[in-house]
């Protein structure tokens, strides 16, 4: 009877490792997935910072002449402007609101003979503007209103005479402009400014005393501008 236990032992021992050669063997594990790449997040440009820039341009407007005696009419000014600006802006959402203030050396210039045979000329050599700034961004582009206070000089004399009196005049300025951000300090603008100066009182020497000279600019130029944070 054990022979025959010991036996059938065999038997089914060996029949089960023959059966298990027959089965598939497990084949090599499959290969991982390559990790995924997430790119870093890509910063969220803000107007918001104080900056500082330097500007250039070019304006052209017109003066006027009114004497007791008459008025010589418009005449044409014009000239190159350089100067310098300091500002800062607030953001939140697309909206932005600033405050920016510049001062330009400029050569403004113009001289009529119409009603004038001695030549009355207007100039002016330097223009400063403080004004507020409301604009819409899109991300890097700032599209802006501007407004506020201006001042310069004018002066007012005769080419005959070429003696020329000079006040400081306080007017008003106006415009809008665009403004691109190459970096996330570093933005560049194109802008128009419309200037009154108002009237400026002249008398002898220079002028017919109890003349008024006005004197208005449109003022088109470009800046570079450097945000500090």
């Amino acid at each position: 009877m054990k022979r025959i236990l010991i036996a059938a032992a065999l038997a089914l021992a060996a029949g089960g490792q023959a059966l298990a050669a027959d089965l598939p063997q497990p084949g090599p594990p499959p290969p991982r997935a390559p990790a995924t790449y997430v790119p870093a997040p890509v910063p969220v440009f803000t107007w918001t910072g104080i900056y500082v820039g330097i500007n250039g341009g070019y304006g052209f407007g017109t003066s006027n002449w009114t004497a007791p005696t008459g008025s010589t009419g418009n005449f044409s000014t014009d000239g190159f402007l350089v100067g310098g600006t300091i500002g800062g802006n607030y953001q939140w959402n697309q909206f932005v609101l600033g405050i920016e203030g510049d001062g330009a050396w400029t050569n403004l210039a113009g001289t009529t003979y119409a009603n004038c045979g001695v030549g009355c000329t207007t100039q002016s050599d330097w223009l400063a503007t403080v004004r507020g700034r409301a604009g819409y961004a899109f991300d890097r582009i700032l599209i802006y209103g501007t407004g506020g206070g201006a001042f310069g000089n004018v002066q007012a004399g005769t080419v005959a005479g070429g003696l020329f009196q000079s006040a400081t005049q306080t007017g008003w300025t106006a415009g809008g402009g665009v403004e691109f951000a190459f970096t996330p300090n570093l933005t560049g603008k194109v802008e128009y400014l419309y200037v009154d100066l108002g009237n400026m009182s002249c008398g002898q020497p220079s002028c017919i005393n109890g003349t008024s000279v006005s004197f208005t600019e449109n003022v088109v130029r470009a800046g570079i501008n450097y945000k500090f944070w």
